[in-house]
């Protein structure tokens, strides 16, 4: 190698070096102001409201305060909160994600009249704003079966499909799979519900752990349609609790940052359970054969 292309060569890589850690410090500057929020509330509720209004404001608590902690879950229903959103979560995920999945299976492999049409109507429908719905929805729900202060408005939805994109992301994740698999399924005299269980359910794992999450997410986070749909304040969920301590509490900090904590970790805890499907899931949902 001549002096001169050694000195190129050693150029490039002092550049890529270079744009590496311009990279990586960029990302770590992002990393720092989406975390910086959830520190803030971390670090106020382990504090006494004095060292909250203090000013300049401290970066770390005085006193590692946890018994506010203990002193919230005297006021706030966390354990019940939590029973109540589990009882919506829990089935409204599985019923979503296994609709989901049949849904995606039958615009990806069968064959039937209008297909192309009602795919198009799925499709489209995830354009259509859900404010849109939402009031025709709660009368149907409401007046039509008589379902007020009920959880069902919430979970039965969740039994016809899970939901426009879900059966989009499934549906995009199906496709990817070579169709030879199905064909030699079929040599072998599987049918379709063999070849759906067998063969594409376990290939499309990680996508169902993604809708599962989305579902998961979505309900979690869902405070108008539970605060529609819910009156009773034993049926409260973990959002229309919290909400609903924030405004008995007023100005005491400390203790509304504890609740909002406990509120956000569970959540937080089955994202990082399932991380790693999640992202598989995103990269590989837009791959085609």
């Amino acid at each position: 190698m001549s002096v001169a292309a050694y000195g190129r060569l050693k150029s490039k890589k002092r550049k890529t070096r270079m744009a590496n850690v311009i990279t990586f410090v960029v990302i770590l500057i992002f990393a720092a102001l989406v975390i910086f929020p959830i520190w803030w509330i971390f670090r106020t509720s382990l504090m006494t409201n004095a060292e909250i209004y203090r000013y300049p404001p401290s970066f770390l608590p005085g006193d590692w305060l946890f018994s506010n902690y203990e002193k919230t879950l005297e006021v706030f229903k966390f354990w019940k909160y939590l029973w109540n959103t589990m009882i919506i979560i829990v089935p409204s995920c599985l019923a979503g994600t296994f609709t989901a999945t049949l849904c995606g299976y039958a615009f990806a492999r069968l064959r039937f009249r209008g297909k192309q049409f009602i795919w198009a109507l799925c499709v489209g429908s995830m354009l259509l704003p859900a404010m849109v719905t939402l009031i025709p929805l709660y009368i149907g729900w409401t007046r039509g079966l008589g379902l007020q202060d009920s959880y069902l408005p919430l979970i039965l939805p969740y039994f016809c499909g899970g939901g426009a994109f879900n059966i989009f992301l499934i549906r995009q994740f199906i496709v990817s799979i070579p169709r030879e698999l199905d064909q030699a399924a079929t040599i072998d005299g599987a049918g379709y519900f063999r070849i759906l269980f067998s063969i594409i359910i376990p290939a499309i794992r990680p996508a169902m752990i993604v809708v599962a999450l989305f579902i998961f997410i979505g309900l979690w986070n869902d405070l108008l349609q539970q605060m529609i749909y819910i009156n009773s304040s034993d049926k409260f969920t973990i959002a229309l609790g919290l909400t609903n301590f924030r405004g008995q509490l007023k100005q005491d900090w400390s203790l509304t940052m504890a609740a909002t904590c406990m509120s956000f970790a569970p959540g937080v805890i089955f994202y990082l359970i399932g991380q790693r499907y999640f992202v598989e899931g995103i990269t590989l949902t837009g791959m085609k054969n």
